[in-house]
């Protein structure tokens, strides 16, 4: 009889179990300390089975989810996009503080696969193309959305919402409100708040607000005075009909992009 499996799967248990103690308050340690560390749970046994579960109770995390990265990975060469979707779901579930994990799981919803989508030639309807390439932009948008929850000082996750609302969803709002939230944040570099004041020029009842935001930027000094910015800026200042004597000087001509 070959008794070394179930005694290897019951020490594993006996582990598992020794450690859930431990494991739940450290779970209840970086949710307070805002690290929302997502808990083992039947639905993600689900999902890995017996024993990715055991792994992951017994503190493989991280390399039970680079294995199923691979596998995502195999599931986008294959264009087997729900698959890969749900391999997402799991990973992030597994490793919620890695910001990469987010931010390539929402890129390969919100692009790659909606992209495939509008392109299926197997799905002779243009409405349903529309309709599933829609709801992968939503997909996208919702692990972007939950990956700032479980990361609240990213400002890289919530710069890349803001271009999914941008590119995708065309919500200039949306999109004023994710960069505005990603400039707020330490080591945000400068281009987020000059990306929140474009949006908000293209938010009906908002332009004074990005008049006075991206002036504010402006002033700050030639770090901020790309031509972008400055042609945008003399463009509000005619329509909102500022005084001659409070617009920005001409500026000369840059190299700067």
């Amino acid at each position: 009889m070959n008794w070394h499996k179930p005694l290897a799967l019951a020490l594993v248990c006996l582990f598992g179990a020794a450690i859930l103690p431990i494991q739940t308050r450290l779970n209840n340690d970086a949710r307070a300390a805002h690290l929302r560390k997502t808990a083992l749970n039947l639905d993600l046994r689900e999902r890995i089975g017996q024993a990715g579960f055991l792994a992951a109770l017994s503190g493989f995390r991280s390399p039970l989810a680079a294995i199923l990265w691979i596998q995502a990975h195999t599931a986008w060469e294959n264009t087997e996009w729900g698959r890969m979707a749900g391999i997402f779901d799991t990973v992030t579930t597994l490793q919620p503080r890695s910001i990469l994990y987010w931010d390539m799981s929402a890129w390969h919803m919100a692009w790659n696969a909606a992209v495939a989508a509008m392109q299926n030639e197997k799905q002779p309807s243009e409405a349903l193309r529309i309709r599933a390439q829609r709801e992968y932009f939503r997909l996208g948008r919702d692990f972007l959305e939950r990956g700032i929850l479980n990361n609240p000082d990213s400002y890289q996750l919530r710069v890349q919402l803001g271009i999914v609302f941008r590119d995708k969803f065309e919500d200039h709002c949306a999109a004023a409100d994710a960069f505005l939230k990603a400039a707020a944040l330490p080591n945000a570099p400068s281009y987020c708040a000059r990306f929140a004041g474009y949006e908000m020029a293209k938010c009906p009842g908002r332009e004074r607000e990005a008049y006075d935001h991206l002036r504010r930027l402006y002033l700050e000094g030639d770090k901020q005075r790309l031509p972008t910015l400055i042609n945008l800026l003399q463009d509000m200042e005619k329509r909102l009909d500022i005084p001659q004597g409070e617009r920005i000087d001409s500026p000369t001509q840059s190299d700067k992009s």
